[in-house]
C-alpha cells in the first residue's frame, strides 16, 4: 500500500512539474489566440461569435479556450478553465489588439476615422468596383469551373472537411467564378494571416517610389547602429535573410507566439533579437522581420495619422479594396506579419495589382520593376521565396506553372498569381489539412483555354 501511494505521489508530482514547466507557459498563448481571433472575427469581420468558434477557433488546443464577447465595450476575454485570462479590445479603424504589457486605457484610446471610400462599389465596373460583366472571356468551360468551385466548399449541413470559406477566380481581368460557405458573402472581410506580409511588400514599394526608403541601405533601426546588426539592409528583411536569431513555431512557446500573444509592441520585440549569422548567409522565414519592416514604415512618416491613412489612400482605395482593414498591435504599429482583413474579392484585386506589374486598371501604383524584384529568389531559399511573397520556382506545386507566385497565410489562406495564364485565384478558409492546393489550381487551369 505504501509503495502504491508513493507511486501515485510521484506521478502527481511529475504531472505538476510537467504542467508548470511545459504547459503553463503555453496557456496564455492559447487564450491570447482565442481572444484576438474572436474579437477580430466579431468586430472586424462582423460575423457571429458562434461561427468564429465553430470554424477558426475549433482546432486543438485553441478549442479548449472559452471566449466571452462584451458587445457593450467591444472587448473579448478568453480563459482556459477560468485561468490565464487574455483580453482583446476593438479600436475603430485599427482593429483588435491584445491587452498584455501596455495599459488597457492606452490601448482602448487608440482609434482612427478612416476616410470615406471614393465611390460606391456597386456603381463601378469590376475590377475597381463590383459591377460584373455579363460576357466572359472566350474558351472557358464555365460548367466545369463552377463545379470545381462548388466542390471546394463543404455542403450545408455536412461535416466540415474542405473547410473553405471563400474562393474567387479572375481570368483575363474578369471575375469568372466565386463560391462562398454559408454565412460568408462577397462583402465579408476574412483574415489573411501571413498574406499581410505581401501587403507590407506593397507598402514598402510605395514608400520606395516616394523616395522615403531605399532597399539597399542599412535598415533605419537606431538600436542596431552600434553592433553587428547595422549591416542588415531593408532588402535582407524583405527577403528573410536578416540573420537575426528567431524561432518561427506556431505550436510552441516560440519567438513568433511570444511576439503575437505576449508583447504589445511587436516591433520592439523583434528588433531586440540578436544577430545569429551574417546577413544574406541563411534564409529563414520570420514574422518578426515583417513587423520590423512595418515599424520602419511607421517611422518614415511625419505622424502616426499619415502612417495609418497611407494604406487606404495609396493602396486599398486605388485598387477598389474597400472592405480591407489593417490591424495594429497594442503599441499602434500595423501587425504586418499577420493581421489584415479583406473580402475574397479584395484579395483578388490585390493579386491583380501584382499580375499587372504594379498597375491597376491603368493606375500605376508600384515603382517600375518592383514586382520583378519581389519575384527574385531570396538567397538560399531554393526558389521557394521572394520578397514577402512565395514562389513556385521550386515546383512545390508540380501541376502549376513555374512562374506562379503567391501570398500564403496560416490555415490555408492563399492568393495565387499565374502570369503565364493571366490568372488570379483566391482561397480562404480555416484549414488545408484535406484541401489539395496543387490539385485545386490544376483543376481550375483545366477549365481555361490552353492557349493565351
Amino acid at each position: 500500500m505504501k509503495i502504491t501511494r508513493k507511486i501515485i505521489y510521484l506521478f502527481l508530482l511529475g504531472l505538476i512539474i510537467l504542467i508548470t514547466v511545459y504547459a503553463w507557459p503555453r496557456v496564455p498563448i492559447i487564450t491570447g489566440f482565442a481572444a484576438k481571433g474572436m474579437c477580430s472575427g466579431v468586430f472586424v469581420g462582423q460575423r457571429p461569435a458562434e461561427d468564429i468558434q465553430e470554424r477558426e477557433l475549433s482546432f486543438f488546443p485553441i478549442s479548449l479556450a472559452h471566449s466571452k464577447v462584451n458587445y457593450k465595450d467591444s472587448t473579448v476575454t478568453a480563459s482556459l478553465w477560468g485561468l490565464a485570462r487574455r483580453k482583446a479590445v476593438f479600436r475603430r479603424g485599427l482593429g483588435c489588439a491584445l491587452v498584455t504589457d501596455i495599459s488597457p486605457d492606452k490601448v482602448k484610446a487608440q482609434a482612427l476615422t478612416l476616410p470615406s471610400p471614393p465611390f460606391a462599389p456597386d456603381t463601378v465596373a469590376w475590377p475597381l468596383g463590383d459591377l460584373l460583366p455579363r460576357r466572359l472571356p472566350a474558351g472557358i468551360d464555365k460548367e466545369k469551373l463552377d463545379t470545381i468551385l462548388k466542390n471546394s466548399i463543404d455542403p450545408p449541413g455536412a461535416e466540415a472537411v474542405k473547410k473553405t470559406l471563400a474562393v474567387v477566380v479572375v481570368y483575363r481581368d474578369s471575375l469568372i467564378g466565386e463560391a462562398y460557405a454559408p454565412g460568408i458573402t462577397p462583402q465579408t472581410p476574412l483574415l489573411g494571416w501571413s498574406m499581410t506580409k505581401s501587403i507590407i511588400n506593397a507598402l514598402t514599394g510605395l514608400r520606395v517610389k516616394d523616395q522615403k526608403l531605399t532597399i539597399s541601405d542599412p535598415a533605419p533601426v537606431p538600436e542596431w547602429k552600434n553592433d553587428e546588426r547595422h549591416r542588415i539592409t531593408l532588402d535582407n528583411l524583405l527577403h528573410m535573410t536578416s540573420g537575426l536569431d528567431w524561432t518561427e513555431n506556431y505550436f510552441d512557446n516560440s519567438d513568433v507566439t511570444r511576439m503575437l500573444y505576449v508583447y504589445g509592441d511587436m516591433y520592439r520585440y523583434a528588433i531586440g533579437r540578436p544577430a545569429a549569422v551574417p546577413p544574406d548567409s541563411v534564409w529563414y522565414y520570420s514574422s518578426g522581420t515583417t513587423n520590423i519592416i512595418s515599424g520602419i514604415l511607421r517611422h518614415s512618416f511625419p505622424s502616426d495619422r499619415d502612417y495609418y491613412l497611407y494604406p487606404y489612400r495609396q493602396l486599398f482605395y486605388r485598387t477598389g479594396m474597400l472592405h480591407t482593414l489593417m490591424e495594429a498591435d497594442a503599441s499602434g504599429t500595423f501587425t504586418g506579419s499577420s493581421y489584415s482583413y479583406a473580402t475574397a474579392r479584395d484579395w483578388a484585386r490585390f493579386g491583380l495589382l501584382y499580375l499587372h506589374d504594379g498597375i491597376f486598371a491603368g493606375d500605376t501604383l508600384l515603382p517600375s520593376g518592383w514586382v520583378e524584384y519581389t519575384r527574385q529568389t531570396a538567397p538560399h531559399s531554393g526558389g521557394e521565396y521572394g520578397a514577402q511573397w512565395w514562389l513556385n520556382k521550386d515546383k512545390n506545386m508540380p501541376d502549376v506553372p513555374e512562374d506562379a507566385f503567391l501570398c500564403d497565410g496560416f490555415q490555408g489562406q492563399r492568393v495565387f498569381v499565374v502570369p503565364s495564364r493571366d490568372l488570379v485565384v483566391v482561397r480562404l478558409g480555416w484549414s488545408m489539412k484535406h484541401f489539395d492546393m496543387n490539385r485545386f489550381l490544376a483543376d481550375i487551369l483545366s477549365a481555361l483555354p490552353a492557349d493565351q
